[in-house]
C-alpha cells in the first residue's frame, strides 16, 4: 500500500477534504466549474472550511447562468474566497483575436482559457480538489481519489459517488440547481462547446458534441504543457 492510500484509506466527500485541508493547511485549493454537479462538492467544501479558496475559470465563454449561479450558490453556501480567474489578455491576443478558436482548435482554445490561467492560479498549493466522478465514462472511469502529479496531491472526494448519489445529497442539503439542468444539460462548459443532453450512462455527451473531445484538458496537463485530449489517441505537447 502506498503511502497515498495509507494516509487517505476509505475516506470520501467531506472526510477527504478534511483530512486532506487538515496535512495541508493554508496550501489547499478547489477547483470548481458551477456547474451542473459543483454544489453537492461546494456544500462538502462550505462544511469543511468556507475560507478554502475555490478558483473559478472564467473562460469568457461561459453561459450568464453559470456566472449567476456561482454567486447564487457562493452566497448561499457562504464561501468566503472565491477567485474568479481569467485567461491572459495577451495569450488571448495572439491566439485567439476574434474569439473564434474554439471553433478551429478546441484543445488550443482550452489551452489558454483554462489550463495556463489554473497553473498560475495554483502557484503555492500542495493539493487541489475537484469534483470528477468515475461514472462520467472514459479516462474518467478508472479515477483514483487521491494522487498525485508534479508534486501536488489531485484529490477527488466525489470519485465513487453516482448520478443517484449526487441527486440524494442535493436533495438532503435542499441545494439550487444549476439552472440550465432544467432545460436538459447534464454538465455544463462553455457556451460555444457545450449542449443540452446526456445520461445518467453518458453525463458529458453535450460537451463537444460530434467530436472526439472528451477533456478541455486542466485534468490532463502538468506544468501548463498542453496535452492533445486522450480520446483523439496519443498525446501531443504543445508550448507555453
Amino acid at each position: 500500500m502506498s503511502a497515498l492510500d495509507e494516509a487517505f484509506a476509505g475516506l470520501e466527500g467531506a472526510d477527504l477534504i478534511r483530512a486532506v485541508a487538515a496535512g495541508h493547511p493554508g496550501r489547499v485549493a478547489v477547483v470548481s466549474s458551477f456547474g451542473a454537479e459543483s454544489a453537492a462538492l461546494l456544500h462538502m467544501v462550505a462544511e469543511v472550511d468556507p475560507w478554502l479558496p475555490v478558483i473559478f475559470l472564467d473562460t469568457e465563454k461561459h453561459f450568464r447562468e453559470t456566472r449567476r449561479y456561482r454567486s447564487i450558490l457562493a452566497d448561499r453556501l457562504g464561501l468566503k474566497d472565491v477567485r474568479t480567474i481569467h485567461p491572459d489578455p495577451s495569450d488571448l491576443a495572439r491566439s485567439d483575436p476574434a474569439g473564434d478558436l474554439h471553433g478551429r482548435d478546441p484543445d488550443l482554445c482550452c489551452h489558454i482559457r483554462k489550463s495556463l490561467p489554473l497553473e498560475r492560479a495554483l502557484a503555492g498549493f500542495d493539493a487541489v480538489i475537484s469534483g470528477r466522478k468515475r461514472f462520467h465514462g472514459a479516462a474518467r472511469a478508472a479515477l483514483q481519489t487521491v494522487s498525485q502529479d508534479c508534486g501536488r496531491l489531485k484529490v477527488e472526494p466525489l470519485a465513487g459517488f453516482t448520478a443517484d448519489d449526487l441527486r440524494a445529497y442535493m436533495a438532503a442539503h435542499d441545494l439550487p440547481a444549476h439552472p440550465l439542468t432544467g432545460r436538459g444539460y447534464r454538465s455544463i462548459g462553455c457556451a460555444p462547446c457545450t449542449a443540452a443532453g446526456g445520461t445518467d450512462e453518458d453525463p458529458r455527451a453535450g460537451r463537444w458534441a460530434g467530436t472526439g473531445k472528451t477533456e478541455c484538458g486542466i485534468h490532463i496537463t502538468s506544468g501548463g504543457a498542453l496535452v492533445r485530449t486522450i480520446a483523439r489517441g496519443g498525446a501531443v505537447t504543445a508550448p507555453n
